[in-house]
């Protein structure tokens, strides 16, 4: 069993309340995994090419292909990324968006598979969380579980935090407020979060090694999506 830990964050790890908490549920699972941080790779959205529908495989040349292998060879995934404008950050959204490559003639790669994700915000990281929910849902991966945070939004160190009328210090404080490092959010900071790391974590694990049936949690998700699809219509 090998778990795919991918952080989608664009800040370097020292700074990244996503790679933190990604991190901190691969550490706790048990089980083999290897973290991939997307900063540094270049990856498109779907260009509705149509290129991978004979195969699944896609045909877009960017830093996706080299990780294809690790997408299919995982077992389940811990995928974390920002919350910008209350949803996913470009980066994530387009790494996920490219697995559409692998839906089509029911191509069954990724089905029955598990997944936790993560969602850090300057306010919160429910959001972010939600949407890769959904992306998996798609490619009927069952969250086993969802964790969030509150991160260090950039208006504290932007500069201008402690002017700016609509940024989050002043908006969270109040005018004159001075930034302290102590006021900034940092997830390691918020014991009920990174217990809730740390839970996800050893559910993933527990669920990997106890029997993990990928049929049975196909079939559970595909009757999921046709309830929710027919409820849309």
């Amino acid at each position: 069993m090998q778990i795919l830990g991918v952080v989608g964050s664009a800040r370097n790890p020292t700074r990244s309340g996503v790679y933190r908490l990604v991190a901190a549920v691969l550490e706790n699972s048990g089980v083999d995994y290897e973290l991939v941080h997307l900063r540094d790779k270049t990856i498109s959205g779907c260009i509705a090419c149509l290129g991978c529908v004979k195969d699944n495989i896609c045909k877009v040349d960017d830093d996706l292909a080299a990780l294809r292998e690790k997408i299919v060879a995982a077992d389940a995934y811990v995928i974390g990324a920002p919350n910008y404008y209350s949803t996913l950050n470009v980066l994530t959204h387009a790494f996920l968006e490219r697995w559409f490559q692998f839906r089509h003639q029911e191509g069954d790669t990724l089905w029955g598979k598990l997944g936790v994700a993560v969602g850090v915000g300057g306010t919160q990281g429910r959001f972010p969380a939600d949407a890769i929910e959904t992306f998996l849902s798609y490619n009927f991966i069952e969250t086993v579980a969802k964790v969030t945070g509150q991160g260090a939004a950039s208006c504290f160190t932007c500069g201008y935090g402690e002017t700016c009328r609509v940024g989050i210090p002043v908006m969270t404080y109040g005018e004159g407020v001075k930034i302290s490092d102590d006021m900034i959010p940092d997830v390691t900071q918020q014991p009920a979060v990174m217990q809730a790391a740390v839970k996800a974590g050893r559910l993933l694990g527990q669920r990997l090694n106890e029997g993990h049936d990928r049929g049975q949690v196909t079939a559970a998700m595909q009757k999921m999506m046709m309830a929710m699809m027919a409820h849309s219509a």
